[in-house]
C-alpha cells in the first residue's frame, strides 16, 4: 500500500461507467504508485495494521457496490441528446451481435450432437467389450497401452504373450460413478449392491423439434433384488432463449418413477416403533418410513419453485443449491463419466479434477472430554445432505461446458 495516500481521503466509492470521473486518477498521473516495502521483521506489526485497513476498504466499497447494483448515477441521462444518440445506436448494434452468438451457440449444440452420433458405434463397442459380450482385439490393445504408457513411464503392458480371452469387468460402472468425487458422497453402501447391478450408462439428445432443448442420461441395469426397471432415465431441460450470458440456461429435471420391490426401497429408512393404547394400556409395534440419502435420489429431482409458491429466502437458498448440484452432477455424467468412462474406473481421470486447495483449512482440534457432552442417539451432526457438506457450482448452460472447438464451430 502506498505511503504517499492519506487512507482517510480515499473515497470508498466504487468506479462504475455511470460515476467514474472524468479527470484522471492519481496513480493515472504518475503522482502515485504502489510501492512495496523491504521484507524484515520490523516491518511486521506496520504490515498486519495495512492489511487490516487493506481489508477494512474492501469491506467499504463491496457494501458500495452492493447499494450501486441495477441502479443509475443519473450520468447516462446527463450526457447531451446528440451523444445519447450514439449510446441508443450501440444498443441496437449490441442486439444484431447478441443474435449472431445466440445463432452461434444454437448451431454449436447441433454440432454436438453430430459428433455424439459418431461417437455411438465406439460407445456400443465399449459396452460389448466390458460385458464381455464380444473380446477386445490386439489392435485395441496395444492402442490402449501406446496412450497409457505415454502418461505414466511405470506403466508395464501386457506384451504380444496376451494371447487369452479378454472377459467381462465387474462393477465397471460402479466403479468408474465411486471415483468421481461428487458422486462418491451420495452414494451409500446399500445404493452400490444395486448398482453392481448397471451396465451401461449412455446419452440421447433431444430431438430439435422438441420445444426445449436438452438432454437425456439413460441407466441400463440387469434383473435385481431392488427394483423392476431395466432403465432408469434423467432428462434435463434447457430454457428455449440463451441466457443473457449466451449459454443455454437449465429449466428443469424430470427422472424416472423407480418401481421398487417390497421392503428394497433404497431412499427410505424403515424403523421399528411401539405405540401404547392410552385406554387399553396394550402396545403395538409400528414400522415407519422416513427419506435417507441415496444415490437414487438423482431421479426424483428437486423442482424450482414458481412465481406463486410463498417461499423465504433461506428456504428458496436451500432449494436453489440442491438444483445447482443436481444439475452439476448431470452435467459432470454427460460431459466426462460417460465419453471418459474408463478414466474414471481406473482412477486416472482424479488427476485432472479440480480439487479445492486444502491449504485453505485447518484440522479442529477438540478436547477428548467434549465427547461426554453428546447423545449418539440424538445428534443430527452425521444428517447433513451431501449437498450441505459440498456444494457444487452449477455451469450457465449447455454452452458453457461443451467439448467443443469455438474454430469448429466457426467452420460449419
Amino acid at each position: 500500500m502506498s505511503s504517499h495516500i492519506n487512507i482517510s481521503q480515499v473515497d470508498p466509492t466504487a468506479p462504475t461507467p455511470q460515476n467514474t470521473p472524468l479527470s484522471h486518477a492519481p496513480i493515472a498521473q504518475g503522482l502515485s504508485r504502489p510501492t512495496v516495502p523491504d521484507i524484515s521483521e520490523d516491518n511486521e506489526p506496520e504490515e498486519e495494521e495495512e492489511l487490516g485497513i487493506h481489508h477494512a476498504m474492501q469491506g467499504l466499497v463491496s457494501a458500495k457496490l452492493a447499494t450501486l447494483i441495477g441502479k443509475s448515477s443519473g450520468y447516462v441521462e446527463s450526457l447531451p441528446e446528440n451523444v445519447r444518440k450514439s449510446v441508443e445506436a450501440l444498443k441496437g448494434v449490441q442486439v444484431k451481435q447478441v443474435e449472431l452468438q445466440n445463432q452461434y451457440k444454437r448451431e454449436c449444440l447441433e454440432l454436438e450432437k453430430k459428433y455424439h452420433e459418431m461417437q455411438k458405434p465406439l460407445f456400443e463397442r465399449r459396452f460389448k467389450i466390458l460385458t464381455g459380450a464380444e473380446e477386445a482385439t490386439m489392435e485395441e490393445v496395444e492402442a490402449g497401452e501406446k496412450e497409457w504408457a505415454k502418461e505414466d513411464e511405470d506403466y508395464s503392458p501386457l506384451g504380444a504373450e496376451a494371447t487369452y480371452p479378454s472377459v467381462a469387468i465387474p462393477e465397471f460402472w460402479l466403479t468408474a460413478l465411486r471415483n468421481h468425487v461428487g458422486l462418491s458422497e451420495i452414494i451409500t453402501d446399500r445404493d452400490a449392491e444395486a448398482l453392481k447391478h448397471l451396465v451401461d450408462i449412455h446419452l440421447e439428445y433431444l430431438p430439435t423439434t422438441d420445444p426445449k432443448p436438452g438432454f437425456k442420461l439413460i441407466f441400463v441395469f440387469t434383473p435385481n433384488d431392488f427394483f423392476e426397471n431395466e432403465l432408469l432415465e434423467k432428462t434435463y431441460l434447457y430454457q428455449e432463449e440463451v441466457g443473457y450470458t449466451g449459454d443455454f440456461m437449465y429449466d428443469h429435471a424430470i427422472g424416472t418413477a423407480i418401481k421398487w420391490k417390497e421392503d428394497k426401497d433404497l431412499t427410505k429408512e424403515f424403523e421399528i416403533k411401539k405405540q401404547r393404547n392410552k385406554n387399553t394400556n396394550r402396545t403395538r409395534l409400528v414400522r415407519k418410513a422416513k427419506p435417507t440419502e441415496s444415490f437414487f435420489n438423482f431421479f426424483a429431482p428437486p423442482q424450482p419453485p414458481s412465481e406463486e409458491d410463498d417461499i423465504d429466502g433461506e428456504e428458496l437458498e436451500e432449494i436453489e443449491e440442491k438444483l445447482e448440484m443436481d444439475y452439476q452432477i448431470g452435467e459432470d455424467i454427460k460431459e466426462k463419466i460417460i465419453p471418459r468412462a474408463i478414466d474414471y474406473f481406473t482412477g486416472r481421470a482424479l488427476e485432472f479434477e479440480d480439487f479445492e486447495d486444502d491449504d485453505e483449512f485447518e484440522d479442529i482440534e477438540t478436547e477428548e472430554d467434549d465427547e461426554d457432552h453428546f447423545d449418539d442417539e440424538d445428534s443430527d451432526s452425521d444428517d447433513a445432505s451431501p449437498a450441505q457438506r459440498r456444494r457444487m457450482p452449477a455451469k450457465g448452460g449447455a454452452g458453457a461446458n461443451q467439448n467443443v472447438n469455438p474454430e469448429e464451430c466457426k467452420q460449419q
